[in-house]
């Protein structure tokens, strides 16, 4: 977790540092919407690395956005991701930001007519 003293004042400039890339973005995204396997999470993010999303959900998990759920099924461990109670508060931000690109595809459409 990090400490207090490390956050910048603008707040801004706080979600930027906590969400910081595309990647992270493109994880919540999928875990709003329900607990994920790690190998459901690598297929669905075109692109991504097998380090690349390990690093991204374990900073996620380092500050409190995700959780990580460990199953054991027989003799088969599996790990899952979810939000936790303070991550699922991003919520209603991702409603807002899909709603702004829609927002924008038809600006951009109308600016073609």
């Amino acid at each position: 977790m990090r400490d207090i003293n490390e956050m910048p004042s603008c707040l801004i400039a706080t979600f930027t540092m906590i969400m910081g890339n595309k990647w992270k973005l493109m994880i919540i995204r999928d875990l709003l919407n329900q607990e994920t396997c790690f190998g459901e999470l690598k297929r669905d993010l075109d692109g991504i690395s097998h380090k690349v999303l390990t690093e991204n959900l374990r900073s996620l998990e380092s500050d409190g956005i995700v959780k990580r759920n460990a199953y054991n099924e027989g003799n088969v461990r599996r790990v899952a991701y979810s939000m936790t109670e303070f991550g699922m508060t991003l919520e209603k931000i991702y409603r807002d930001i899909a709603d702004w690109g829609n927002a924008y595809k038809d600006f951009l459409k109308a600016q073609k007519s």
